[in-house]
């Protein structure tokens, strides 16, 4: 059973905010990921230890947001092909709240706790 066209553009409405919201978050945080200076004059040794710790919390951030993206991606993708919402484990269709929750998604209930 497929979901109808009303459902598929929801969802696909829903990821596209979530892309554009991603995006912005990555422009808004670019400073962040800037190499540290090493400059002992300018900044104590403790407080290039602590940008160097934001620095790597920072990178690690945007690593997870491309992560994000990628699935976002694959999840468009998925709508355009037609196979958005089925299970990649068992072919069934992923519950409509479960998509809801994380329109990423790519496997049921079941096949996720089993």
């Amino acid at each position: 059973m497929s979901r109808g066209y009303g459902e598929l553009e929801q969802f696909n409405n829903l990821l596209l905010d979530y892309k554009s919201e991603l995006q912005l978050l990555e422009k808004s945080v670019a400073d962040a990921t800037e190499p540290v200076t090493l400059d002992q004059a300018k900044v104590g040794r403790l407080s290039r230890m602590d940008a160097m710790q934001a620095q790597q919390m920072a990178l690690e951030a945007a690593r997870r947001r491309q992560h994000q993206m990628q699935k976002i991606e694959g999840a468009l993708r998925r709508i355009e092909s037609g196979d958005y919402g089925d299970c990649f484990i068992c072919g069934e269709q992923i519950s409509k709240a479960r998509l809801t929750a994380d329109p990423t998604s790519t496997r049921c209930i079941n096949c996720v706790e089993g």
